[in-house]
């Protein structure tokens, strides 16, 4: 999402000023009509991102200590301003100043500079008539960000991002904001790193949020006013989508923006996307593209969730505080304070879901 006129994301009050002249209605209409949802809260938050009074906080990307749970760390863009990195207590451990970066995406186990490390991708906007990806490491043990350069992304403004890797190539798939998805495979190995395109797919509207599942080579892509899709992720597949989910107005609302995955054995597990136009987050089943439900992220001990952009999840061991995994939201309207990112167990989620109503249409 590009910033919404700022006053659309303001208390009940100021939100009738969004529903005229042919505009979307307003969030509580939004929230009215929408299919019902259950509500989850968030048990931790990020510092805020430094660029205040502006649509900036935009995309997470989850990176779990699998040595230490607890001492995970989450990249996150100000794509205002560059990238950050917090620990799970919601510190900011690192800032690296990168510019216009707009979603982000990690790997860990990637070849970089002659040694395995993590490697974080970002769709870089510095330049809107020319994509770029922009790739760092990632220090685990200092949290600390190292840019490694950048690769070409094709013709046009670069918006979304995910990385996917098979038996031998680590591949990014950067969202351009007219709905081509562009294949790069990267190579991060020697003393600069290089990509090449290797081939496109096309959505027909603006597009964003992306994630790939590496055990099934699947590619899911919101199209923010049309609906989720799925690709094939492999190099030699298919580039005809299908559609898995409409932008409805009840189950997904305007914008279809962040698309998370949690996976769950062979091939079983769950998609989400923000449905960012009334504050939901919807749910299908990777084994059939099933509708399986809604949730919120409301006000608790900690804020909740609105309006979000990118998302994330990892399932697993997170420490006491998450157990069953990690979900990590933007939320596009933090109290008085810049944008930031809220935290929330896989395990309350699941719970929730498992109450969801039973009229799922």
């Amino acid at each position: 999402m590009e910033q919404r006129a700022l006053l659309c994301a303001l208390p009940l009050l100021a939100l009738t000023a969004c529903a005229t002249g042919g505009r979307e209605p307003p969030v509580a209409v939004r929230i009215a009509n929408a299919a019902p949802a259950v509500s989850v809260t968030a048990r931790g938050e990020t510092a805020p991102v430094g660029t205040a009074n502006a649509d900036a906080a935009d995309d997470p990307a989850i990176w779990r200590n699998a040595a230490d749970p607890a001492q995970s760390l989450i990249v996150g863009t100000d794509k205002k301003a560059g990238l950050y990195v917090y620990g799970l207590d919601g510190r900011t451990r690192d800032f690296l100043d990168a510019g216009r970066v707009n979603n982000v995406d990690l790997r860990d186990g990637v070849a970089i500079n002659g040694r395995s490390g993590i490697l974080v991708v970002a769709s870089d906007r510095n330049d809107v008539a020319g994509a770029k990806l922009a790739l760092f490491r990632l220090d685990p043990a200092s949290a600390k960000l190292t840019a490694l350069g950048k690769v070409d992304g094709g013709r046009g403004e670069a918006y979304g991002v995910c990385l996917y890797r098979d038996a031998a190539t680590t591949y990014a798939f950067i969202v351009l904001k007219d709905g081509t998805v562009n294949q790069v495979a990267l190579d991060a190995s020697g003393a600069t790193p290089a990509g090449h395109i290797v081939r496109r797919m096309k959505l027909g509207t603006q597009s964003e949020g992306c994630a790939v599942d590496d055990r099934t080579g699947i590619l899911y892509v919101a199209e923010e006013d049309v609906g989720l899709w799925r690709f094939d992720a492999r190099a030699t597949g298919s580039t005809t989508p299908t559609r898995i989910a409409a932008v409805d107005g009840r189950n997904l609302v305007a914008d279809a923006e962040g698309v998370a995955i949690a996976p769950i054995g062979e091939r079983d597990g769950y998609v989400l996307v923000s449905s960012q136009g009334d504050n939901g987050y919807a749910v299908y089943r990777m084994s059939d593209d099933s509708y399986a439900g809604r949730f919120r992220v409301v006000d608790g001990a900690i804020g909740g969730s609105e309006e979000t952009d990118g998302i994330d999840l990892m399932l697993g061991d997170f420490g006491p505080d998450y157990p069953g995994g990690l979900f990590v939201a933007q939320d596009g309207h933090n109290a008085m304070a810049a944008q930031n990112f809220k935290l929330v167990a896989w395990d309350d989620i699941a719970r929730a879901l498992e109450r969801f109503p039973s009229d799922r249409n």
